[in-house]
């Protein structure tokens, strides 16, 4: 195990013990809030590093973000998490939405639209530049506005709502399938990872009304200018450090055990761990394989959790091909374009594209030259500029695993923070939070766990959330 440099504070040496599973922005957040309660807490990870499926890693002179993270306004929890570890500076708000979509396939040429709000209050403040959008009809348009109205009289937490398909609710409103296309799917797959088709009205709800109804201001688009290893990794461990958390790196649990009096032991490689509380913030299968006898009452249903995979192209030009900071796309197997120069550190005046392809379970296994083949002749159609750029470096991520995926009926799957057994909680963005695998929801669920921990000690903290409100 590889501890790092932090120690428990001296002063909180009485208190409770708890151990946190997982290293990720749940296990993070969950060790963060249980050593501000006085608890001592060890936090443990298998990789060599914090951040879970948010880091970064070297290529070369490159600092490479696996794949391309952002967050919303109304992701309250995420940019409380940003306060917390002192990176809230590095991964600003846009000021108002703005959204750019490149339609390659429109039948009159190249046509360029934007999503954007005006400072007017909720509903009117898209309606401007919905009025405007040129990838849909007068008609698709107005359809739209019935279909946002109606969504919004939704309560995503209503459990029929699970049940039922996104895109069977919206053909039933009169959403055409090139509106599906243009404008519910251009949103619904970066958010919740999956077509309509494949998503849990619940979910989608969420997302929508969250998003796009709840405030004016609340959609608007936040994502770092510095690697996420910065904020996830090298801040938290500062933050970690400075609330007397011990870090144990390269260190996997191998086994829970509940002892004779009520106690925690966690045993990994190299020893035993005693605690109080275990916060077990890992993937749903990984938690699985943890959880002691009778933990839950149907265990298999974290196994009937399905995941959804994320592809990341990355594309190091010569030179400078796109002007803005990133844009959407149609008629076009490229989904969103990120411009990552300048966190990347890349020298040398060329320009590095990340390309972020959610749902993509159609390429997650193609080969590199493959993607290159496929990938490069459709970013020359949507940039002109890149057709007389020389590619210096063309390489992808692959996170097979890297959400659940959102599919009808897998609200019921998700469980809570609290398990049937004292001093067990479970945290990851996968749990019951109401939001979909984001880090919204990973946040949500370290919160969720600390405080339903503390609940059980006698040792109440206001929540953030409530604070924040």
């Amino acid at each position: 195990m590889t501890p790092t440099t932090g120690s428990p504070d001296p002063a909180r040496a009485a208190g409770p013990r708890a151990v946190v599973v997982g290293g990720g922005l749940a296990g993070t957040t969950a060790a963060l809030e249980l050593a501000d309660a006085g608890l001592q807490v060890t936090l443990l990870e298998g990789r060599p590093r914090l951040g879970g499926l948010a880091f970064s890693f070297k290529r070369g002179d490159l600092t490479v973000d696996n794949g391309q993270h952002v967050y919303l306004r109304c992701c309250t929890a995420y940019r409380w998490f940003l306060d917390r570890v002192g990176g809230a500076a590095l991964a600003p708000l846009q000021n108002r939405l703005d959204v750019p979509v490149l339609d390659v396939a429109h039948p009159r040429g190249p046509r360029l639209g934007r999503l954007r709000r005006n400072a007017l209050p909720v509903p009117l403040h898209l309606a401007a530049s919905l009025a405007r959008y040129p990838h849909l009809t007068p008609a698709e348009r107005a359809g739209v506005g019935r279909a946002a109205l109606a969504l919004g009289r939704l309560d995503p937490a209503d459990p029929a709502l699970d049940g039922v398909d996104f895109a069977t609710w919206l053909g039933r409103h009169g959403q055409s399938p090139r509106t599906v296309e243009a404008l519910w799917d251009l949103i619904g797959v970066a958010t919740l990872n999956a077509t309509a088709d494949r998503s849990s009205l619940g979910l989608a709800a969420m997302v929508f009304k969250t998003g796009l109804l709840s405030g004016n201001g609340s959609a608007d688009i936040g994502w770092a200018r510095v690697p996420l290893g910065h904020l996830h990794d090298t801040l938290a461990r500062t933050a970690l450090d400075a609330a007397g958390v011990r870090t144990e790196l390269r260190a996997r649990a191998a086994s829970l055990t509940r002892t004779a009096d009520g106690a925690w032991q966690v045993a990994t490689e190299d020893g035993t761990l005693d605690a109080d509380t275990v916060v077990l913030a890992v993937p749903q299968r990984e938690a699985h394989a943890l959880l002691p006898p009778g933990a839950l009452a149907d265990p298999d249903r974290l196994l009937d959790i399905g995941t959804a995979p994320i592809l990341n192209v990355h594309v190091v030009y010569d030179r400078k091909v796109l002007r803005q900071p990133f844009f959407a796309a149609l008629g076009t197997p490229v989904q969103w374009v990120f411009d990552r120069t300048d966190s990347s550190g890349l020298p040398d005046g060329g320009q590095y594209l990340a390309v972020s392809q959610s749902a993509a379970q159609d390429d997650i296994d193609e080969p590199v030259s493959v993607l290159r083949a496929k990938y490069l002749p459709e970013l020359e159609r949507l940039l002109p500029a890149a057709r007389g750029a020389k590619v210096r470096d063309f390489f992808v991520t692959r996170e097979r695993t890297a959400t659940f995926a959102p599919a009808p009926g897998v609200g019921r799957l998700r469980p809570g923070a609290r398990t049937d057994t004292p001093g067990l909680y479970l945290a990851g963005a996968w749990t019951a939070t109401g939001w979909p695998a984001t880090m919204e929801s990973a946040v949500r669920s370290g919160w969720d766990a600390a405080h339903a921990a503390l609940t059980a000690l006698g040792r109440h903290r206001a929540h953030p959330l409530t604070e924040a409100a």
